[in-house]
């Protein structure tokens, strides 16, 4: 049986709402634009590990970020991440049901990682695995192969899911099967479910 590993971004979650970004940027007292371009410009720094948080969100800002702050800025970083993609979360629910063997593979810093761990759809999958943990980050052929063996199974034998081109690509060139994800209907549909 095959496993079916889910990305975490933009599947099983729906992508950040403007609402949350701009609860982050008046925290961080930044001008919209400048906040976005720094906050993707570090961002899988982060999500490798090789920032701390204070880091992370100091060279995103371009001004330096005490624990205090950066506490409250990530805080509303994993509230934009936490938002449920319900189809696609419905078709994990049934996947686990059926007893199929399901893993997560997120570029994600571990300190949202540990919030994300807490959301009971997430709590419900076995396996997880997050960049921020192991310091590496897809699409790094590394990290899949780092995945396969956490899971104990040959690459073959499991298929990824994730909504991004490259990583798509990653998982395949690491020899898994691999589905780009549009929407929950075609996932199913791809997943012949």
């Amino acid at each position: 049986m095959k496993w079916i590993v889910f990305d975490y971004g933009n599947v099983l979650s729906r992508d950040q709402p403007e609402a949350d970004v701009e609860a982050m940027v008046r925290e961080a007292g930044a001008d919209p634009e400048a906040f976005r371009d720094g906050y993707w410009k570090h961002r899988l720094d982060f999500d490798r590990g090789t920032l701390t948080p204070e880091e992370f969100w100091s060279a995103a800002l371009g001004r330096s970020v005490g624990a205090e702050e950066a506490a409250r800025l990530n805080a509303l970083d994993l509230a934009s991440w936490s938002h449920p993609d319900e189809g696609t979360v419905a078709l994990l629910g049934e996947l686990l049901a059926a007893g199929r063997p399901v893993g997560l593979l997120s570029n994600a810093p571990a300190c949202v990682a540990d919030g994300l761990d807490e959301l009971p759809w997430i709590a419900a999958i076995p396996h997880r695995v997050y960049s921020g943990r192991i310091g590496l980050v897809k699409p790094d052929r590394a990290i899949y192969e780092h995945l396969a063996r956490e899971l104990g199974a040959d690459p073959a034998d499991v298929v990824f899911v994730d909504d991004r081109p490259h990583n798509v690509a990653g998982a395949r060139a690491a020899g898994m099967t691999a589905v780009p994800f549009t929407t929950a209907a075609a996932l199913r549909a791809d997943l012949g479910l």
